[in-house]
């Protein structure tokens, strides 16, 4: 829904002003359920040919009240390669704050084994940093026409120091993704298809660390509704037994006017019980729909030219 989440170089790769907010509720039935918003806005400037956007991102684990929030600074830059191709590089720099809420743990020195009892104060170094604030750096690029795009990205090139300790070592691993997307446009339209009707190819791969994962979606678009399946599974599974398929991904969403909306459900097949799936919902706002977008893909544009967000 909003490629920028993962590639600055998307970075108002529609060409005009929007804004919009995301909202991610994850595995409420688990005991760690996650909340997830990511807020942004982003402007096209046509005498920079650049894109300029700031998103704030904010998740908050329930059992523990661990919370994160990190807000960004996001710059991508337009190139015409030829009468159809664009490039779009970008980065992004942004400063973040971790707090882990260790005043909800009890912790190791305030066990009194002698007495049986639980000590109210602790000394642990830890309660002195609770709180961990890092400088963040991503860059990414895309490149496409009105039919394709392939982009590439590297989120935390710095590997910023995330430990709570003082004289800790943990350092954030690089984030890397690597997506395309190609819409496939009928030339003989069968009758029971509305007319328009256009389909979305896309694929997704990211790796950070050890774990990775490779999303495969298909997606129809038939004014002014857009409707799908995205099948996420597991390249390199890290445990024997491990399912190739993790979740199955269905999507709906219509646009009407300024506004885009969209909702999303995993439904998790991995094994991982009752978990509640995921719930995802997007409300996008877009300023001038008069606006004509050539350096973007045409799924990407706006209602002027009949062609919708994916």
């Amino acid at each position: 829904m909003v490629p920028q989440t993962l590639n600055p170089g998307a970075t108002a790769l529609q060409e005009s002003s929007s804004v919009g907010l995301l909202h991610r509720y994850q595995w409420p039935n688990s005991k760690i359920p996650i909340n997830s918003d990511y807020a942004f806005y982003n402007t096209f400037s046509e005498a920079m040919n650049s894109g300029i956007g700031v998103n704030v991102l904010s998740q908050i684990e329930s059992f523990s009240h661990y919370r994160l929030l990190q807000v960004n600074l996001a710059y991508s830059y337009r190139v015409q390669l030829s009468r159809n191709w664009y490039f779009h590089p970008g980065l992004e720099v942004g400063y973040g704050t971790k707090n882990y809420g260790f005043q909800n743990h009890v912790l190791g020195d305030q066990f009194n084994i002698d007495t049986g009892t639980i000590n109210d104060f602790s000394i642990d170094p830890l309660l002195l940093n609770e709180n961990v604030g890092y400088f963040d750096i991503s860059a990414g690029a895309i490149i496409n026409n009105e039919q394709f795009w392939f982009g590439l990205s590297v989120k935390h090139l710095n590997r910023p120091q995330i430990s709570f300790t003082n004289y800790g070592n943990t350092y954030l691993d690089m984030f890397f993704s690597v997506m395309a997307s190609y819409t496939f446009e009928f030339q003989d339209q069968p009758r029971f298809i509305p007319y328009d009707t256009k389909l979305l190819l896309s694929a997704n791969f990211m790796q950070q660390g050890e774990y990775n994962r490779l999303d495969l979606g298909m997606g129809l678009r038939f004014d002014p509704v857009y409707a799908g399946l995205v099948l996420a599974t597991n390249p390199n599974s890290n445990t024997e037994n491990a399912p190739i398929v993790t979740s199955l991904n269905p999507y709906l969403g219509f646009e009407y006017d300024h506004f885009k909306v969209g909702y999303s459900y995993d439904v998790i097949v991995n094994g991982m019980g009752q978990s509640g799936g995921i719930h995802e919902l997007s409300l996008i706002y877009m300023f001038n729909l008069t606006k004509d977008c050539d350096g973007c893909p045409d799924y990407y544009k706006g209602p002027k030219t009949k062609t919708y967000l994916y």
